[in-house]
């Protein structure tokens, strides 16, 4: 650069309109310079003025709910409601929640404010139109859904074939009626690669074929602050937008920094004494921010009952140290049962390993039983005041089954400001 020169874009940006004097309160005047963005005080004032008339525009179209967050969510193959708490949590309205498993739709409903719980068929055509003409009287803005994995798991059973592998085609058939600005899918990672990825392509282009542009990543849970292994893949598709959806970015890389057993649910009761009861009072102070949050909005622990094991089973796992499975025991004791996951007890300091759906391998970091129903959902990051019904086996099964909560959450702010986007175009 030269000396004396002016650089390159520098100065007073030249605005084409008229000069206006006003006099404005001190006060007002402060308040317009730590509310709003610009390099000057005409800056900021200018600002201002821009979006108090873009408020009034939003108030006089009947935009101003949504503008306040009040974007409408559909959860389709909800179960207890994992994902759409967590889009409760960042500010959304989840105003409807669909099922076949009657016991997941009475948690769903009890834990989502004054959402519609549904129980369909999606197999049915009658019962789809049942789900179509509800979701356009509720004028969906964001649909969500998990369509059944079992054919993508590699938990279960691989089979290409399997007709539960379509269900998400009822997703594309209902963002095909009622069009939403916003899809969102979620599955297990093997759903990427399986069947040559076949699976994944198809998501995506039956997509396309409806105006969404879609992208895809896999969200490794400890990495937003969920206390457990876990990895969800996740499509995102925004209706007729030349963006593209940016995922959240993580909020622990260090595996040193990710939340563990201990920090999660080391302030719940030990059930030494095995007591049965369903409501138990916490009878410790909360020692993390984790357990705060976690007991935030609750006063008494549901969902928190001992399971009962033989006398086998305690002595075996009594030998395990903490963090380690069968292959720390002699074979004698071990016998056949050799699958990777048997008698695998939690390490305190480290996340759990992956929530199943109630396969009773895993092990407390201390104590010589499974986790309940209840450390469960701490590990998924379901907070306290989340309550589970129907048998043990069945809450098992939901807590197994969800999106960490958490993992919505994080995925719903960062939503925000791309259904501001669509705001803007319809103002």
């Amino acid at each position: 650069m030269k000396k004396g020169g002016r650089r390159p874009n520098s100065g007073r940006k030249n605005i084409v309109g008229k000069q206006i004097n006003i006099k404005v309160e001190e006060e007002l005047l402060e308040n317009i310079e730590k509310a709003f963005k610009g390099n000057t005080r005409m800056d900021k004032i200018r600002s201002c003025l821009k979006e108090g008339l873009l408020s009034k525009k939003q108030f006089e179209k009947g935009l101003y709910k949504k503008m306040n967050n009040n974007y409408k969510v559909l959860d389709m193959f909800c179960g207890a409601g994992g994902l759409s708490k967590g889009f409760i949590d960042a500010g959304y309205e989840v105003v409807l929640g669909v099922d076949f498993d009657e016991a997941a739709l009475e948690t769903f409903k009890a834990n989502h404010g004054d959402a519609k719980a549904l129980k369909l068929n999606l197999f049915n055509d009658n019962e789809m139109e049942l789900l179509i003409e509800e979701a356009k009287k509720n004028k969906i803005d964001i649909l969500v859904g998990g369509p059944p994995c079992q054919g993508f798991s590699l938990a279960g059973n691989r089979n290409e074939k399997d007709d539960r592998n379509k269900l998400y085609e009822r997703m594309v058939e209902l963002a095909k009626k009622i069009k939403p600005n916003v899809v969102v899918l979620e599955n297990v990672p093997g759903m990427i690669t399986l069947y040559g990825g076949k699976a994944k392509e198809r998501i995506l282009e039956d997509f396309k074929k409806l105006g969404y542009r879609m992208t895809y990543k896999i969200l490794y849970a400890p990495e937003y602050g969920v206390p457990q292994i876990r990895k969800r893949v996740f499509f995102v598709g925004l209706l007729n937008c030349d963006s593209v959806f940016e995922y959240p970015e993580p909020l622990y890389s260090n595996e040193n920094e990710f939340i563990g057993c201990k920090e999660a649910i080391g302030d719940l009761p030990t059930l030494e004494n095995l007591c049965m009861k369903n409501i138990k009072n916490y009878e410790i102070d909360s020692f993390t921010d984790y357990q705060k949050k976690m007991r935030e909005k609750s006063n008494v622990i549901y969902n928190h009952i001992p399971t009962k094991h033989t006398e086998k089973v305690i002595n075996l796992i009594s030998l395990v140290p903490e963090g380690e499975n069968y292959k720390s025991l002699p074979k004698e004791l071990v016998g056949d049962n050799t699958f990777s996951e048997y008698l695998t007890r939690y390490h305190s300091e480290k996340p759990s390993k992956t929530i199943d759906t109630g396969h009773r391998v895993h092990f407390h970091y201390k104590w010589n039983r499974i986790p309940t129903v209840r450390e469960n959902a701490r590990l998924q990051s379901f907070p306290d005041d989340f309550i589970f019904y129907g048998n043990k086996t069945q809450q098992y099964r939901q807590v197994g089954n969800a999106v960490p909560p958490l993992l919505g959450y994080h995925l719903g702010l960062k939503l925000k400001r791309y259904m501001e986007m669509f705001i803007d175009e319809e103002i």
